[in-house]
């Protein structure tokens, strides 16, 4: 039998919440498996949250405080891992650095960043990560999703330099309605004076930067950090060599697109695709 992995509940709330599950489940020697079958769900959901990698939900708690006979000190725990897991853990530091940075730049080789999508774009791309999901989960994260765009509308709004391949647009993500919206919106955010977006062109091929998205993010003391994410976690870099090195990556990739002006000009052409019959 595979070792489990040892478990740091000063980590974080939910790390908190993993441990205590794991002890309680230890101290009655049960497997998770077994404990899996006592409340109704499966033993892999049940290392998952111990681990951190799930987060529990109410009813969850509920049960477990059921079985352990434990009155409601894991609704309790559920309470405050609610309270601070708007974002994954890996995330948080980079949302707070998000709601204060004076100008954010993105680079995206595939879909949209979360800042620039529209509710229906982000609905597709979260049920299509999860199809298993149910829509008051994915209903959450669009929520939360669209609580971070809630600061461009602000006094403080930051600016925003977005630069994509063009792929990002002709990709039709939640079909050709969706991919209308999604797109009217970047002209609208640039329209604004909120973002300035530039496209690479499909007919450029190879680029510095084409092997994945990052954002770079300048505070207000003239310090910069980035952040680079993949499908199910992320990296939040504040090394100053590091960041640097990533600037430069970006200005290369930068170097190769069209101006802002035809970028727009575009995009409002790939509008009129989408709306073809």
């Amino acid at each position: 039998m595979p070792r489990e992995k040892e478990l740091d509940p000063t980590e974080s709330i939910s790390a908190l919440f993993g441990s205590e599950l794991r002890n309680r489940r230890t101290e009655a020697k049960l497997s998770q498996e077994a404990l899996g079958e006592a409340v109704g769900y499966t033993g892999s959901l049940i290392g998952q949250i111990e681990t951190g990698r799930r987060q529990p939900r109410l009813e969850f708690a509920q049960r477990l405080d059921s079985a352990f006979d434990t009155s409601e000190y894991f609704q309790t725990l559920w309470h405050h891992v609610s309270g601070t897991s708007r974002f994954a853990d890996y995330f948080k530091k980079f949302a707070a650095y998000e709601e204060e940075a004076p100008e954010v730049s993105d680079f995206a080789a595939l879909i949209f960043p979360g800042m620039y999508q529209v509710e229906g774009y982000m609905w597709a791309l979260y049920r299509s990560a999860d199809p298993f999901a149910s829509d008051e989960e994915i209903g959450e994260k669009v929520a939360n999703r669209l609580a971070r765009q809630s600061r461009l509308s602000t006094p403080t709004k930051p600016v925003l330099w977005l630069l994509v391949d063009e792929a990002v647009l002709r990709r039709p993500v939640g079909g050709p309605e969706v991919m209308v919206a999604q797109l009217s919106h970047v002209v609208d955010l640039c329209r604004s004076r909120t973002a300035q977006v530039q496209v690479i062109p499909s007919r450029i091929g190879e680029h510095a930067a084409l092997e994945g998205a990052m954002t770079l993010m300048t505070l207000a003391d003239g310090s910069a950090v980035a952040y680079v994410e993949s499908p199910h976690t992320g990296q939040l870099v504040e090394d100053p060599v590091v960041v640097s090195k990533m600037r430069r990556t970006m200005d290369l990739a930068r170097s190769l697109a069209l101006t802002p002006m035809a970028s727009l000009d575009l995009i409002n052409a790939t509008i009129e695709e989408y709306r073809a019959p």
